[in-house]
């Protein structure tokens, strides 16, 4: 979701009216998602190197968070909805923490749709902890395979994402779900997130629906039922 700096600047406010209109934003955009049928969303709110950012704007983060956490999470448990987060959650406080459990144990059996949040989350530092997970299990060397690391990433039990979609007009995965973006097709648009609504969520969908995915096959193999 990215952009909320650079659309708060154009309008001469401060970077934080960016991120308060990123929520709102994100408010359309998961009950777009729901209405759409999508059964997964996730979004890569804070990520372990936004902490280099300067320290006021950090701090405006976390209390921003923790205010959605507050605000918006018995909204989700209303309209079905699961929430989770991933990441290292150790860098944040215990309120923030405790918000988080709570708000993942009242929306456990929802399941109209998964929205899942990655905060301070990075890719790299997800599939070293996977490996470590192993290492810890005690599993020798040529015991590990895919499908041994795929069960101890923070995704373990959702699907591998269909469609990618970056925002901001920056062209770059940014080490966001490296290891499920794999096969993963890839949207960038130049809109910025506070202005990314339903309808700018159908164009990313629509160039999905028209792109072949072959996963390794040739397209006469797609193409030709087996």
């Amino acid at each position: 979701m990215d952009g909320n700096g650079r659309w708060a600047k154009r309008r001469l406010m401060p970077r934080v009216a960016g991120h308060r209109k990123g929520v709102e934003a994100l408010r359309g955009v998961i009950r777009a998602c729901a209405e759409r049928g999508v059964s997964h969303l996730t979004v890569f709110a804070f990520s372990s190197e936004n902490w280099r950012r300067p320290q006021e704007e950090v701090t405006l983060l976390m209390e921003l968070f923790m205010r959605a956490l507050e605000n918006e999470v018995a909204r989700l448990h209303e309209n079905g909805i699961r929430f989770h987060v991933i990441g290292d959650l150790s860098g944040f406080s215990a309120r923030i923490q405790a918000l988080i459990r709570d708000a993942e144990a009242l929306t456990r059996n929802n399941t109209r749709l998964t929205f899942t949040v990655a905060a301070n989350y990075g890719g790299r530092w997800d599939i070293v902890q996977a490996v470590k997970k192993l290492v810890a299990a005690g599993l020798a060397g040529d015991a590990i395979n895919e499908a041994a690391l795929a069960q101890q990433l923070s995704m373990a039990d959702m699907p591998e994402p269909d469609l990618f979609i970056r925002t901001g007009g920056e062209q770059r995965i940014s080490n966001f779900l490296l290891w499920q973006l794999a096969y993963t097709e890839l949207y960038f648009t130049d809109a910025l997130w506070p202005d990314f609504d339903a309808a700018a969520l159908d164009a990313a969908i629509a160039s999905y629906r028209a792109r072949e995915r072959r996963f390794g096959r040739t397209s006469e193999q797609v193409r030709t039922p087996s």
